[in-house]
């Protein structure tokens, strides 16, 4: 086992041999991080004896989690028959669940649901507000740990400088009637795995130091994503020891707007005792021209600690600079590059295309489409959330729960069967007064039952019986083809429009299903549906089509050959309320070191955008590389900015109406509620 450190170079080795005591290895793009987090693992358990089952290894996605134990089983060599716990912080939320849930009264045959279904509830409450934003709202009050009584407490001074008026107190009654709805239904959302396992431990003192005892070696993988409540968990994670390795990048700390705290990743050294730090910077993916003016743009960014990429793979191609007139000459070119690309022999999935903006795909779709050349637009809708699937995972959830009301709400009119709103809100009603699940209110329906009409009744008494049979039996297969055969869901989406895709789709789920029995002799419906609502949504790249996508959506991937579209002032980067310049800076860093051997930078001189064509300056990332020549453009620093939300351990939520630099520190004029207080800046967090 020893033999598995003489694979890596010298701070790989140091940082897979550490053993007690908290480390930050600030791993740079293509540093080899998953190898040293996986030689680690191996490492504790293969050469240390340290026991798997006190091992503790949290990612963000199942795709990194599952990459990460297939490569540490095969350091440990066959004859093991233990895995040791790697998986996202969500399945982790879940599992802790399954076991301690009924500590707040709830029972643990829970019901997961995805954004969709989230959107659905709040659709369902009627409200005028747009429910991606109170969706957003309501994700971001959980994830700061804000019940419903801070949300209404806090509503009225909330809305002190928000036009709509009432905006906040409509929005916390939402939030109340929305959490109302999961307690009664058994529910949690993805933001309830964290929240309520936060809440459990935070709790139970007794509880956390058990847990804490259990996993005595924790490691967490993208720590820079990390968001304050995952901070906080980690923390109860570590109460009764310090053997926390966390692996990350600064530089690619491009989540803010979804909650990441960078702070998490800069402060780690001084939330920890005696940390060691250890940093990666020998880089495996890029060549030196890709890295060298990765380094200079990133040293432009203030908050950061520190690192230079250097190549293993030494000299390629300079950067090229593509200036073009507008947008669709901009298209048009890359298009035609890409097809001379192809035609000399250059593989689809070599080759990507990266914006800021997703409005800028408009034209590259054209001009992709008018060359013939295949692409995928990453990041469109993802294969679980189709309607014609997450039918079926319904029917499946409810043969394995019969007490989910909310799948069968979803299913029980798909296909059409006669049974509308009022149907349902009869059968709900029976279901209340008996306090029993709408299927087991199917159950005691009789033909005599004048609630219903003989045609609705006759629908609901057969689709009861068709999910009892089903749940009787023992065999998947037997229930794939008996589910076909009772309900004909594959029937009626062919009968829609798109039908064929939607076959298709079905077809590719149920085989799916088949291959994962075939695979895994102990298969579980159960965890098979739970596993898929954790899914992540970066795991559909086609094999034969180029890629086109988000700059966010490219973090983890590379390309041989990579072109960065849209590199204009104001489109990136972004500039304006709300923008970080140093956010905007570390997306660009990500965007280059996507990049293993051509990199192609592109901006426009004009480009029709939201209605009208506009003239634009070249992006000032282009002269901070050092690629071309550019005047310094002067950037105020600081955290925090006037109309900022923040909050306060003693005064509570308040709004930031001016800020003063005093050296390295703000200080902020804050409004809490009529009461006007300076404050120093470490001494409050954002609110939302």
């Amino acid at each position: 086992m020893q033999e598995i450190l003489n694979k890596l170079n010298e701070s790989q080795k140091e940082a897979s041999s550490h053993i007690d005591g908290a480390m930050l290895i600030l791993a740079g793009a293509g540093s080899g991080k998953t190898k040293t987090i996986t030689t680690r693992l191996a490492y504790l358990i293969g050469v240390v004896g340290i026991d798997p089952a006190n091992t503790l290894t949290l990612t963000f996605t199942n795709k990194a989690a599952n990459e990460m134990r297939s490569r540490a089983l095969k350091l440990l060599g066959e004859g093991r028959n233990f895995t040791p716990l790697l998986c996202t912080f969500h399945k982790f939320g879940l599992l802790f669940l399954k076991f301690y849930i009924d500590r707040l009264g709830r029972k643990n045959n829970f019901i997961i649901i995805d954004t969709d279904d989230k959107k659905r509830i709040l659709k369902s409450f009627e409200s005028a507000i747009p429910t991606s934003t109170l969706s957003n709202e309501i994700s971001n009050y959980k994830n700061s740990l804000f019940s419903v009584d801070d949300v209404l407490k806090n509503a009225n001074f909330l809305n002190v400088e928000r036009e709509k008026g009432d905006f906040y107190q409509k929005v916390a009654q939402i939030y109340k009637k929305y959490e109302e709805y999961l307690w009664a239904n058994n529910l949690v959302d993805f933001d309830d795995l964290l929240v309520l396992t936060y809440k459990i431990l935070d709790a139970d003192e007794a509880l956390a130091d058990e847990i804490s005892n259990r996993y005595k070696y924790i490691m967490v993988d993208e720590y820079q994503d990390t968001n304050d409540l995952q901070y906080k968990l980690l923390r109860k994670l570590c109460k009764s020891h310090e053997n926390i390795c966390v692996v990350g990048d600064d530089d690619q700390s491009i989540y803010g707007w979804r909650g990441a705290k960078i702070d998490n990743i800069l402060n780690f050294k001084d939330q920890f005792s005696n940390v060691k730090m250890i940093r990666l910077e020998e880089n495996y993916r890029s060549t030196t021209p890709i890295l060298r003016a990765a380094n200079e743009l990133i040293d432009h960014n203030r908050n950061r600690l520190g690192k230079s990429l250097k190549s293993t793979i030494g000299s390629g191609d300079e950067i090229e600079i593509m200036e073009s007139i507008d947008e669709s000459a901009e298209a048009a070119k890359i298009a035609k590059k890409i097809k001379t690309l192809l035609s000399q022999g250059v593989k689809a999935p070599d080759i990507a295309i990266l914006y800021r903006i997703n409005a800028l795909s408009r034209s590259l779709e054209e001009w992709l489409n008018k060359e013939q050349i295949p692409y995928k637009m990453v990041g469109g809708v993802k294969f679980y959330e189709r309607a014609e699937i997450k039918d079926i995972i319904s029917y499946l959830r409810l043969v394995t729960n019969q007490n989910d009301d909310f799948s069968l709400r979803r299913i029980i009119n798909r296909p059409k069967r006669g049974l509308g709103n009022v149907s349902l809100a009869k059968l709900e009603k029976i279901a209340f007064e008996a306090q029993i699940s709408l299927f087991e209110a199917t159950q005691i329906l009789d033909e005599n039952d004048e609630a219903f009409s003989k045609k609705v009744r006759q629908s609901l008494i057969e689709f009861g019986a068709n999910l009892k049979e089903l749940a009787t039996l023992d065999s998947v297969y037997s229930l794939i083809d008996k589910l076909e055969a009772k309900f004909g869901i594959k029937k009626y989406y062919e009968s829609l429009p798109d039908g064929a895709e939607r076959a298709a789709n079905i077809d590719e789920f149920y085989a799916l299903i088949k291959d994962q029995i075939k695979q895994n002799p102990s298969f579980e419906l159960e965890e098979f549906l739970n596993e898929l609502t954790l899914t992540s949504e970066a795991d559909g790249i086609s094999d034969e089509m180029i890629s086109i996508m988000s700059v966010h959506a490219s973090k983890g991937l590379e390309f041989k050959h990579l072109f960065v579209i849209g590199l204009e002032e104001g489109f990136f980067p972004l500039i304006g309320d709300g923008s970080d310049i140093e956010e905007e800076r570390r997306l660009a860093y990500v965007a280059i070191t996507r990049a293993k051997r051509n990199l192609s930078l592109s901006y426009a001189l004009s480009r029709f955008y939201k209605g009208q064509r506009t003239r634009l300056n070249k992006s000032r990332f282009l002269s901070e590389a050092g690629l071309i020549q550019g005047s310094l453009v002067i950037e105020e620093s600081g955290d925090f900015k006037k109309g900022d939300l923040v909050k306060h351990k003693i005064f509570g939520i308040g709004r930031v109406s001016a800020v003063t630099k005093i050296k390295k520190e703000q200080k902020l004029t804050i409004n809490f509620a009529g009461n006007v207080k300076e404050i120093m800046s470490s001494f409050v967090t954002k609110a939302v």
